[in-house]
């Protein structure tokens, strides 16, 4: 399976944006946003203008960078959210926010979306008690999501869950700590998506 193997701190820098892809290192003057936040390369500091074209290339691959997903994932699931019933653009979102990566994420599980994928990966997760190890897996209201128990103290995950307590816990989570047990409660509403995300650019790049 194709992924990024580049820097990733480069791409927070091109857009414009912390989109916490470190972990820990993003709240630390270690953050290279932080300390050069302009865009990487040579022209980096230079003014540019941006096409409508631009603008909405950029929101595109900013939620595709926020989340981990190639093009390829990324339009397929654009493909899917324009065939259900409701707004194109927040049925993305909702598409995306289901992933079982995502939710681990959210969770506080992992410390970003990659290591929050390795732990699915590497069959640390069960859902519903059986062990599921794609990150693309879809959740739905009543799945429940549990660390397996010989996983449970591993000191990534209690690390993961100690800068977990910056972020915002989900509402359509219900997530007990102790036990590392999560229920789905709901679908993820637009209102519960808190990311800087204007979902509406991308429906107008894929519908140009």
């Amino acid at each position: 399976m194709a992924r990024y193997i580049g820097p990733v701190c480069k791409q927070c820098r091109r857009e414009n944006m912390k989109l916490f892809l470190k972990g820990e290192r993003c709240y630390t003057d270690k953050c290279s946003f932080d300390r050069r936040p302009y865009p990487p390369g040579v022209h980096g500091q230079r003014r540019s203008k941006f096409t409508e074209y631009g603008v909405r290339l950029r929101e595109k691959q900013k939620v595709r960078r926020m989340y981990g997903v190639l093009e390829k994932q990324f339009r397929r699931y654009f493909a899917m959210a324009d065939r259900q019933r409701g707004v194109t653009g927040e049925n993305l979102l909702n598409l995306l926010e289901r992933r079982l990566d995502s939710a681990v994420f959210r969770l506080g599980l992992g410390s970003t979306r990659t290591e929050a994928r390795q732990l699915v990966r590497h069959k640390h997760v069960k859902v519903n008690g059986r062990t599921v190890n794609i990150p693309s897996f879809l959740l739905r209201p009543g799945d429940t999501i549990t660390v397996r128990e010989k996983s449970k103290n591993l000191a990534r995950i209690q690390g993961a869950l100690e800068v977990a307590a910056r972020r915002e816990q989900p509402e359509w989570l219900e997530f007990n700590r102790d036990a590392l047990e999560a229920t789905v409660k709901a679908m993820p509403s637009r209102e519960a998506i808190t990311l800087p995300i204007e979902e509406q650019m991308i429906v107008e790049f894929y519908s140009r």
